[in-house]
């Protein structure tokens, strides 16, 4: 990786229950606090360790987060942008305030993230990238815009066990 990269890693939440009381406040499931987990067990064992990690303030990625954590013993801080409805370019803006880190993770929702990482890799409009939940993928990302950052690797939960 080059010195004027940053990794950022992007992990869509883990499985939650379908009804609440509102979205916002749709929890995990069992499987799912599992689930990010298993993520953060994954991350630890191959030294992948991101310097911060922001949230989705809705209920299910706050604790995807606390549960890729607990791993690592870090708090990971609210990021309202990263709500449900994300637009990219938006999101583009925000990340810029966090681009001298080394590696940045993110928590949110689909189809916000998949969005987003196909933005940053340049796909066409109209083509998307497909974000399972409490997927892993990583971007080494050269430049926070169109086309700046390149595919490290994009993990299922269930190949992280």
């Amino acid at each position: 990786m080059q010195d004027d990269q940053m990794r950022l890693y992007v992990l869509r939440h883990a499985e939650a229950v379908d009804q609440a009381a509102s979205d916002a406040a749709r929890e995990l499931t069992p499987r799912g606090v599992e689930q990010a987990r298993t993520v953060g067990a994954f991350c630890q064992r191959h030294g992948l360790q991101p310097e911060l990690i922001l949230s989705s303030p809705y209920r299910r990625a706050v604790q995807t987060a606390e549960g890729f954590t607990a791993a690592f013993g870090v708090t990971p801080q609210n990021a309202p942008f990263l709500a449900s409805g994300m637009r990219p370019d938006a999101a583009l803006v925000e990340l810029r305030a966090y681009q001298r880190l080394d590696s940045l993770m993110i928590v949110g929702h689909q189809p916000d993230l998949g969005d987003l990482i196909a933005g940053l890799l340049g796909l066409q409009d109209g083509e998307n990238f497909s974000v399972g939940k409490a997927s892993l993928t990583c971007l080494e990302v050269g430049r926070l815009g169109v086309g700046g950052a390149s595919l490290r690797f994009s993990l299922p939960v269930n190949l992280m066990g």
